[in-house]
């Protein structure tokens, strides 16, 4: 009995986590601090796989948009970190924890700052929304998270690195993606970008998808169609009204730094 109180107890606590803007709460069985831990040691693992592109001044840039956007929302307090691999893959992806990559494949078709914030959002509110945890609780199973939770094996953290990395790497549900266009066009204004730079993004990779079909075959076969985001993203800027029409896209900021990439 007092073991299933222990149990108890430790599951209520856990299970006020914010997922989403306004305070949306889902039952979240891993801690946040042991969330970073779990994205430190991928992130570790992404980058003795892929190569970091070497250029400071397009990683500061990339870094500094992603922490503005990550400052205004609902888990400002992780330790986000923001990197540019070196590939011409059109893809970005988030680690749990705060620990997001883009490809330099992709900062070469964005056409402006607010398409890259519409990104690096989109990415962050994988995280807000923990959806990468939440994958991990599915596939794991409550033994395993709480092994995790109150100090897990270095066996067992190897199986969950490497599944981590696998479940990012395969994307999202329909409704995960969804809702990360959701908040990420809502972070997106927040931040002082016109949102419509979320929209722009999307119509992109709906025109490249039928385009280039070898880039996307795995973005199409895994996420909801382009068509019908770029339809529900429309419908919800249309909601913010005349004031969010005004709202910058700073394409000559981001030329500037899409000029260095070779």
């Amino acid at each position: 009995m007092k073991k299933l109180t222990i149990l108890f107890l430790f599951l209520l606590f856990l299970g006020c986590a914010t997922t989403g803007p306004g305070g949306k709460k889902s039952l979240i069985l891993i801690s946040s601090n042991e969330e970073v831990s779990i994205g430190e040691q991928m992130a570790a693992q992404v980058e003795k796989e892929e190569k970091v592109l070497g250029d400071t001044l397009v990683q500061q840039y990339v870094n500094n948009i992603g922490h503005k956007i990550a400052g205004i929302s609902d888990r400002k307090e992780l330790p986000y970190n923001f990197k540019v691999l070196e590939s011409d893959q059109i893809n970005a992806f988030a680690c749990p924890g705060g620990y997001i990559y883009v490809y330099s494949g992709l900062l070469k078709i964005v056409e402006d700052e607010a398409e890259l914030a519409g990104v690096l959002s989109h990415e962050i509110s994988h995280v807000v929304a923990r959806h990468g945890i939440k994958r991990l609780q599915q596939v794991l199973g409550l033994q395993v998270l709480l092994s995790i939770a109150l100090g897990s094996s270095s066996e067992t953290n190897k199986q969950v690195i490497s599944t981590g990395i696998g479940l990012v790497l395969q994307g999202y549900s329909r409704d995960n993606e969804y809702e990360a266009d959701q908040y990420g066009t809502y972070y997106l204004m927040e931040a002082g970008y016109n949102p419509a730079g979320m929209r722009n993004l999307l119509n992109k990779f709906d025109q490249l998808s039928s385009k280039e079909p070898s880039f996307f075959e795995k973005l199409v076969a895994t996420h909801p169609p382009m068509k019908e985001r770029v339809a529900k993203v429309e419908t919800q800027i249309s909601g913010y009204g005349k004031p969010a029409e005004t709202l910058p896209y700073k394409k000559s900021e981001y030329d500037n730094i899409k000029s260095r990439l070779k």
